[in-house]
Formats: structure tokens, C-alpha cells, sequence
């Protein structure tokens, strides 16, 4: 019988994108930037997890008392719009509750290299949320990461699934590494403490 409650109940931080090498530098993929970041700073390397088509580090994030928490990082290898069924696969075997589930993803209605953060709500045509909150409901945190609005008349599955801009290139290290930062404060802190730290 599991004993776990959400006290000590471990977090998944789940990076979105697609795998293979030419998405690896595409907008649709700053989750796993996030996740590899992460991965690095706990000092684990992705492996493929059992007989989920995902590829997860385990380890633990925190100062040593009881702020350290035990956190599965995540990327899903299932391509973004079936990404769900991989989460919930983790989520099943780790026991974590819903709410210590953590989304880190794109957003195109936030300026580029803004965050957001936040519990719930829609998936706001993000295909990657969509099946997440259609496996096992909305209720997760969400790490939003802006990259803004499509330029012109180009589609936004073009835009997306585009390398960033070289512009963009100049910043995206910083801007990464200011999102990996976020999700150890809401792991850490909580959620009002990320929120007023980090949603610029």
C-alpha cells in the first residue's frame, strides 16, 4: 500500500517538445532546453524509463532539510500532441499526485522570453496540454515559456516548429536558465513565491 502523501510526494517536471535532432533548436522544444538544464544541475543524464516512451532523471532539488524534494524530470519521446500518455505513465509509476506535476512549454501569447506560471486552466491550443489535461485532467502547474506571436502571415505550426532566430539565439541562454530557475522556486517555495519572483 502506498503511503505517500503530498507532503513528501515526489514532483514530475515534464519538458514538452519533440524528439529527434533537427526539432532539438525549435521554439516547440524549449521545454526540453529547460529539462536538459535541470538534468544538468541535479548531475543526471536522461534514460529511457522502463516502458514509458520517455526518457526521465531522478534526483532531488533544494537546500537539505525539509525544502529538499525528490523530482522526476521528464521528456517525453512521443511527439508533442500524444505527450499525455507518457506523463501519465510516470505519473502512475512515481506515484505523484496531479498537483506536483509540472508542465514547462511554449507560449504564444507571452512576449518572447517572459514567464508565467500558474495552476490549471486551458491549454490555450497547445497540443502538448491538451493531451496532458485530457490524460489525467488540468490540474497540473504550468511553467509558461513566451516566444510570441508568429510574424506576418506565417502559421503557427510554421513558427513553432522553427528554429529560434539568431536575435533570439543571443538571449536564449539566459532566458532558459531564468525558467529553470522558476521551476525549482515553485518546487521549493510553492507557487506564490514563484509567481511574484518570476511572472514578469
Amino acid at each position: 500500500m502506498d503511503v505517500t502523501t503530498p507532503a513528501n510526494a515526489p514532483w514530475l517536471i515534464v519538458g514538452l517538445g519533440n524528439p529527434g535532432p533537427e526539432y532539438a533548436m525549435n521554439r516547440h522544444n524549449v521545454g526540453f532546453m529547460v529539462a536538459d538544464l535541470l538534468a544538468e544541475r541535479i548531475g543526471g543524464r536522461f534514460k529511457r524509463a522502463g516502458k514509458a516512451q520517455a526518457q526521465v532523471v531522478e534526483g532531488r532539488i533544494g537546500p537539505v532539510g525539509p525544502a529538499n524534494r525528490r523530482v522526476i524530470l521528464a521528456k517525453p519521446m512521443s511527439y508533442m500532441n500524444l505527450s499525455g500518455g507518457p506523463v501519465n505513465a510516470l505519473r502512475d509509476f512515481y506515484k505523484v499526485p496531479v498537483a506536483n506535476v509540472v508542465a514547462v512549454h511554449d507560449e504564444l501569447d507571452i512576449d518572447y522570453g517572459t514567464l508565467r506560471l500558474k495552476l490549471g486552466g486551458g491549454d490555450n491550443g497547445h497540443n502538448g496540454l491538451k493531451s496532458m489535461t485530457k490524460a489525467f485532467g488540468a490540474e497540473y502547474h504550468r511553467v509558461r515559456f513566451g516566444i510570441g506571436r508568429p510574424p506576418g502571415r506565417m502559421q503557427v505550426a510554421d513558427f513553432v516548429l522553427r528554429d529560434f532566430s539568431s536575435a533570439e539565439r543571443k538571449e536564449l541562454d539566459y532566458f532558459v536558465d531564468r525558467a529553470a530557475d522558476a521551476v525549482e522556486c515553485l518546487v521549493i517555495e510553492g507557487l506564490e513565491r514563484a509567481q511574484s519572483t518570476y511572472n514578469s
